[in-house]
């Protein structure tokens, strides 16, 4: 997506975040945190997958960042399930009213069929942020895993919000 972006002269860039296999819910957000904080001045958006979802809509419920003008959230879970991994990212409910006031274009997109995160969570996640949910028919959890190594719904939806 970055080469995509990059050929309407968009700057982007994927952050490395800590320790993906023994990720830390604050880490993740001061590593989001750092990046916004050092461009004040420029137009914010968040993409996030899997676990950068919740790390994304923790980090904004307590910024006072002002340039998050959109965040695209893929595969993303909001329930707590059996694995430790991703309850820690879990532990407070969400505040959908915290979040909505930060940003406003806010997409959704999901895999009918994901086996790790499953639909439901993403309808209740678009409906509590008045998001737009895109449904990817048989996506499985939008990875390279399931196949996917280009997810091109991502792109027009983060285009769609630039305009």
């Amino acid at each position: 997506m970055m080469g995509e972006l990059d050929k309407e002269s968009i700057y982007a860039c994927a952050l490395s975040m800590p320790d993906p296999y023994s990720p830390i819910l604050s880490e993740w957000i001061g590593e989001i945190s750092r990046h916004v904080d050092q461009n004040k001045k420029v137009q914010i958006f968040l993409v996030g997958h899997s676990l950068g979802v919740p790390a994304i809509l923790k980090y904004l419920e307590t910024t006072k960042a002002k340039n998050i003008k959109g965040i695209v959230l893929v595969s993303g879970p909001i329930f707590k399930t059996s694995k430790k991994k991703v309850n820690k990212f879990l532990d407070k409910p969400f505040s959908f009213t915290q979040i909505k006031s930060k940003v406003k274009n806010i997409a959704v997109i999901h895999g009918t069929n994901d086996r790790a995160v499953s639909y439901d969570q993403a309808e209740f996640l678009a409906k509590e942020l008045d998001a737009e949910l895109i449904s990817i028919k048989n996506g499985g959890h939008l990875n390279g895993s399931a196949g996917w190594f280009k997810l091109p719904q991502c792109l027009s939806a983060l285009l769609k919000m630039m305009k």
